[in-house]
């Protein structure tokens, strides 16, 4: 019986202090800014990019937080009532959250999904879930930018006063992702094919993989809610010794410990792999680590990669 009553209790509480907020009234700040909240640290940091002056950036996870995993606090949902927007990615990245989005929306919050400025055709499927899509799309660039073109209308339909100023930040960031582009296709030129082989603790490069011409396989899903288990192990250490692979990948985000007992099962059967390093996959790095915008992180990724594989 508690496994029903919990859920209904919770959901009329969000429900009673979300229907407390005014949605016609800018929320006041004192420089007189419009108040964004942004789910995670990538989308914080385009929201900052685009948004400029105009804008005071809020965002709810820190570094090193799986959005996967993450629940919204109390504070966090009165912190998203008082903002005159909210953006989140979509696609179930921020999987338990999604009711709170719902009632957002209800109440005629401005609330703002970027992965509905890319085109479905272009989205790739879970492997997890065969009727969702795969959310990690701010590893391809490509994709990147279509979100950061839906996360600019909705600026320009909060704020229409200073529209072509974001038009204008948007198109100094369309350009600068290009030249982050082409930095990561050059480094890739180094590696020959046969070593892009990309082997990590979860499914979070899968569009990585497909857009920069990379074999791509995580210990975990897509989600870091599923569990690795002993024959997911077993397999990918036979992968890995089959094909000689070099080096794998620990992530920021996610607990070490599976990657540590992958490189084990590989010892095991007589082969040395080294952990090339840690890669930033579903945060951002902190200001300390010199990674703290999406483009330094991505430029960090590819750095990485390509510097324990060559």
């Amino acid at each position: 019986m508690k496994k029903v009553i919990i859920p209904i209790f919770i959901t009329l509480i969000l429900v009673t202090v979300l229907s407390g907020c005014n949605p016609g009234k800018k929320s006041e700040t004192p420089d007189g800014k419009f108040r964004v909240v942004a789910t995670t640290t990538m989308l914080a940091d385009m929201t900052r990019t685009l948004g400029g002056d105009h804008i005071q950036v809020e965002g709810l996870m820190g570094p090193g937080i799986d959005p996967h995993l993450y629940k919204a606090s109390a504070g966090d949902v009165k912190l998203m009532q008082k903002a005159d927007m909210v953006v989140y990615t979509g696609l179930h990245l921020e999987g338990k959250m999604g009711e709170i989005f719902e009632n957002l929306t209800d109440i005629d919050k401005k609330v703002v999904n970027v992965s509905n400025g890319i085109d479905k055709s272009r989205l790739l499927m879970s492997e997890d879930n065969a009727e969702a899509y795969d959310p990690h799309i701010w590893f391809d660039v490509s994709l990147w930018k279509d979100s950061a073109k839906e996360l600019a209308k909705g600026l320009k339909e909060l704020d229409s006063q200073h529209a072509e100023e974001y038009e204008n930040n948007l198109q100094s960031y369309l350009k600068e992702l290009d030249g982050l582009n082409d930095y990561i296709v050059k480094r890739i030129s180094e590696l020959p094919e046969e070593k892009r082989v990309l082997i990590t603790a979860h499914d979070a490069f899968n569009y990585f993989g497909h857009a920069y011409g990379f074999q791509v396989k995580g210990l975990q899903g897509i989600s870091t809610a599923s569990e690795a288990g002993t024959s997911d192990l077993r397999n990918l250490a036979n992968f890995i010794v089959k094909h000689q692979i070099k080096a794998v990948f620990v992530e920021s985000s996610v607990p070490k410990k599976n990657i540590q007992a992958l490189q084990e099962a590989v010892k095991a059967q007589g082969f040395y792999v080294e952990i090339g390093g840690e890669l930033y996959s579903d945060s951002l790095g902190d200001e300390g680590s010199g990674d703290e915008t999406y483009i330094k992180t991505f430029k960090s990724n590819i750095d990485t990669i390509v510097d324990a594989l060559k």
